[in-house]
């Protein structure tokens, strides 16, 4: 599947781990001791949010791109 989703992944000092969020999905969350295990649960929830909603039917949410200001004048 070639969706272009956002994860985003931030340090907790509060929970002392990273926290990965999923921000076109609800804000799902999830978390890991180390940053790639963050990113990996993420991809992990990310493959089976989508897989649920294909399989019932439910669109997808559309994924958010960055855009940056033009350069050109």
């Amino acid at each position: 599947m070639d969706h272009n989703y956002s994860i985003v992944i931030q340090w907790s000092q509060k929970d002392n781990c990273f926290v990965a969020s999923l921000p076109e999905w609800d804000n799902y969350n999830t978390h890991g001791e180390s940053y790639e295990k963050a990113l990996d649960n993420a991809q992990e929830i990310l493959t089976s949010l989508i897989e649920s909603f294909i399989s019932q039917g439910q669109p997808l949410p559309e994924a958010k791109t960055f855009q940056m200001p033009s350069v050109v004048q």
